[in-house]
């Protein structure tokens, strides 16, 4: 099977490309941990994009399908999520017990960051009427082709244990199980260059 087009996102596009994410993780554990109404899920969760992953708007390393079934958003090595925004969003939105437990979260995940210089997923995901298809797989080979081009580690933090295979498979190594309270297991993984 071929694979499909891969490109980046244009300024104009980036709305288009969060709802792909939005519909990708409707039923992910960590994102309903977090919100588990749908209503808060719905209205809260493209603003976690943004503060979490829209830096890769800025920088040029969002990554779409052709047909927008699937995107993949990617932070450049020395480039960070917006700290302040994600701090008020999940100050401002969560309630207990993932209100205590979040921070935690966040911390130990920070903490799992390889020190050499890496690219980290932040976001990939596939509208789920298209899952099973190959277009993750296809955004994930894409973008590491590119980075291994530069010999640079890649990272990331899988919100779903039923992804840690296929990250596997592209040759991701866990390097620790995360879970505190009653939050979900985050699983950091780490590629090092090919």
């Amino acid at each position: 099977m071929r694979d499909p087009e891969i490109r980046i996102v244009d300024d104009a596009e980036a709305p288009r490309a969060v709802s792909i994410q939005l519909t990708a993780f409707t039923s992910d554990p960590a994102m309903r941990w977090l919100w588990p109404e749908p209503h808060e899920y719905l209205r809260n969760f493209p603003a976690l994009v943004r503060a979490f992953g829209g830096r890769a708007f800025e920088n040029r390393t969002a990554h779409v399908s052709g047909d927008f079934r699937g995107g993949s958003l990617w932070l450049p090595p020395g480039v960070v999520p917006d700290g302040e925004a994600l701090e008020a969003l999940l100050g401002e939105t969560l309630r207990e017990p993932a209100l205590s437990a979040a921070p935690v979260v966040m911390e130990q995940m920070a903490e799992s960051h390889p020190a050499e210089p890496h690219w980290h997923l932040v976001f990939i995901g596939v509208d789920p009427t298209h899952q099973g298809r190959g277009i993750g797989a296809a955004l994930l080979r894409h973008a590491l082709a590119h980075i291994d081009s530069q010999h640079v580690h890649a990272y990331l933090e899988s919100s779903n244990p039923a992804n840690v295979p296929l990250y596997q498979r592209h040759g991701f190594e866990v390097v620790r199980e995360i879970r505190v309270g009653d939050s979900p297991v985050i699983t950091p993984m780490i590629r090092v260059p090919r």
